[in-house]
């Protein structure tokens, strides 16, 4: 995505223990049809590199889904992946929302899309999403709720995803559930 924070995930990749497992939580990669800038493209060429190094997993989120690297190294790539009582999905997995939320993403798309091409600053489509507190907090509820569910019924006391742009970390119901946020916000 033009708003990843490039520089700052080439310096924790750079910051990791030797020892230390990477798992890439989806959406690594957005607009994966065009061409990337070079900071961007350096840090897939890291995560590469990293491959040889460490175990890599990169599991696919929405925007990722059918990407492919032409040279991943030992990247493994998976839909989710468990790790003792941990098990992690991008969390496109768990948007379940009320069909009519369908119809109001449509929508913001469309004009997301015209007040760009009249001219106005690109900003990340999750500045806007967190403009509608009601509609984002359905998200942030569908998510975690089911999060917690997928992570019961695979016998994990833990799940970890990402998707919805907001940084959480909460015990719900005996089972811990981690949001990792993005690398396109502070």
């Amino acid at each position: 995505s033009q708003h990843c924070l490039a520089d700052d995930l080439l310096r924790f990749l750079g910051s990791l223990d030797a020892d230390a497992a990477l798992i890439l939580n989806g959406d690594v990669i957005d607009r994966w049809h065009t061409a990337l800038p070079p900071a961007h493209q350096e840090v897939l060429d890291t995560l590469v590199r990293e491959s040889h190094r460490r175990r890599v997993v990169w599991i696919r989120g929405n925007h990722d889904d059918t990407f492919t690297l032409e040279n991943s190294g030992h990247i493994e790539f998976c839909r989710s992946f468990r790790m003792r009582s941990l098990i992690a999905a991008h969390g496109d997995y768990f948007d379940t929302r009320h069909p009519s939320y369908a119809l109001f993403v449509r929508a913001f798309r469309w004009l997301h899309d015209t007040r760009i091409r009249l001219g106005a600053e690109s900003v990340h489509v999750a500045f806007y999403a967190k403009r509608f507190p009601a509609f984002y907090r359905m998200l942030l509820d569908t998510v975690r709720t089911n999060a917690v569910e997928f992570a019961k019924e695979n016998g994990c006391t833990a799940v970890t995803c990402g998707h919805t742009h907001y940084s959480e970390d909460a015990e719900i119901e005996g089972t811990r559930y981690i949001n990792t946020g993005s690398w396109t916000e502070t």
